[in-house]
């Protein structure tokens, strides 16, 4: 097979976007369709996207005092029950074990959907005293929920995340708390995923099960439709009600805590193949890409000491980058670029025999399409941290020049109606607030409520022409 097959086996993005990424994730081993139904088997090259996006995370989380720890997989049927609205939210998701061996369960246990009904006993065990908060404890594990309709990454029975649970002795302190890991969130897409987004609240209708509120980070998807990239959640008083979780006060008097919780999870890998991926196959970020760096040697056969210098570079640039030197002798140089194009590698580096008599290597950008940069073999590593820089600012701009582009705020009715329908990205419109308006949207457009940015509006809500209290944008979303 020649090297322009490999490409011409994954259909256009523009042309189909869910087949194109599905082809894209399969070819490039990213992930595999499991025996299960709705789950999936990340593969290697998946899952270390996965674990630079938990090493980046892990390092923010110690700066910030958190701590991790790991909670039951399994929650008792009582203790799912204690928060009337939390188990309303999650039943129709909940896989329950009946069953331990040949026995049938006294109680059955929930398959964790999330885990505030097995924490938060816990924290009502610790918890004293003032001085035992706040806690700042989080996990990393996965969850089920019994999906209907599925998809890799973006929507599946069991997925990987991690789970922030904090407790606090203030309101103040409980949303502030909230407000700092959405940042955090923000930074790791913006900084690290490259993958701008829209910041705020979700109204009541979106918020998580059993909060008062919830914070939102919001990202746009190729097809104009919208994916929940992050949330944090201000729970109040209401788990701490539910399962007693009390402390003594500076007044000498016994109050219940204030709690949080948040997320991310496996979904931003997929949400990351398709904000980035063309044509060729994946593009993924350097900061978070498994192979920042390829090493390509050119016409080694015939001289040897081309093999030996690549592979002296490539030991060099693993000092500092995650490099791979494909040195297989089975495939063409055409072959490996195009394979190595389709795997999303930020940069590769081309080394042959008229390039090794020049001193020199020669850069190719994963988004240069086919401009070559010859380079001195001096200099070689702090020219490729130079590139790799400016290939992770690049793809932000484009993302960002994306997401404005298809970001408007609209003073006719009619208008946000037809945008919304045409999955033509974030509309917002002035909103008073009632539900009875957001239902009329949602049912004349197929799309939803997606974020409430903290800004102040003036003017009547677009439906039904009362004051506006607030600005709300609507999407198409996953």
């Amino acid at each position: 097979m020649e090297a322009k097959a490999w490409v011409r086996e994954i259909p256009r993005k523009q042309d189909n976007l869910s087949e194109w990424y599905t082809a894209v994730l399969l070819k490039a081993e990213m992930v595999d369709y499991s025996p299960v139904r709705g789950c999936m088997v990340i593969r290697p090259y998946g899952w270390a996207v996965w674990e630079a996006i938990q090493r980046w995370l892990d390092a923010e989380f110690r700066r910030t005092g958190h701590q991790t720890a790991a909670f039951p997989l399994f929650v008792p049927e009582s203790l799912l029950q204690r928060e009337a609205e939390h188990v309303q939210g999650f039943a129709p998701q909940v896989a329950w074990v009946t069953h331990g061996g040949d026995e049938e369960l006294a109680e059955r246990l929930a398959v964790r959907p999330t885990s505030e009904a097995i924490i938060m006993p816990m924290y009502a065990r610790w918890i004293r005293s003032y001085r035992d908060l706040p806690v700042l404890i989080l996990q990393w594990c996965s969850v089920v929920r019994w999906e209907k309709a599925t998809r890799p990454f973006l929507r599946t029975t069991e997925f990987f995340w991690h789970e922030g649970h904090t407790a606090h002795r203030t309101a103040e302190e409980a949303d502030a708390e909230c407000r700092l890991i959405l940042d955090i969130y923000r930074r790791l897409l913006e900084e690290q995923l490259a993958m701008p987004v829209l910041v705020g609240r979700k109204p009541d209708s979106e918020k998580f099960a059993g909060a008062d509120w919830t914070y939102t980070l919001e990202a746009l998807m190729p097809d104009g439709q919208a994916i929940q990239a992050g949330t944090s959640h201000f729970l109040g008083q209401n788990f701490a009600r539910a399962f007693d979780v009390k402390f003594l006060d500076r007044d000498n008097t016994e109050k219940y805590v204030w709690t949080t919780s948040w997320a991310v999870t496996t979904r931003l890998v997929g949400a990351l193949v398709m904000a980035h991926g063309d044509d060729r196959g994946l593009f993924l970020p350097p900061r978070v890409a498994p192979v920042q760096v390829v090493v390509v040697p050119v016409r080694a056969e015939r001289e040897p000491a081309v093999l030996e210098r690549a592979r002296q570079l490539a030991a060099q640039l693993s000092e500092r980058f995650r490099v791979r030197l494909d040195d297989r002798e089975e495939y063409t140089p055409g072959w490996k670029f195009n394979e190595w194009e389709m795997r999303g590698v930020p940069l590769r580096v081309e080394l042959g025999p008229r390039d090794l008599q020049q001193g020199q290597a020669v850069l190719v950008a994963r988004d240069a399409e086919g401009t070559r940069q010859p380079v001195p073999l001096d200099g070689l590593v702090d020219r490729v941290g130079e590139e790799l820089e400016a290939i992770q600012e690049r793809m932000l701009e484009r993302a960002r020049a994306y997401l404005a582009a298809h970001t408007v705020r609209v003073e006719d009715y009619g208008e946000a109606v037809q945008l919304i329908r045409q999955r033509k990205g974030f509309v917002g419109v002035r909103w008073c607030g009632d539900t009875s308006c957001e239902d009329r949207l949602r049912d004349e457009t197929g799309g939803s409520p997606r974020v409430i940015p903290e800004e102040a509006v003036n003017g009547a809500c677009l439906v039904c022409g009362r004051k506006a209290n607030a600005l709300v944008y609507f999407a198409r979303a996953y």
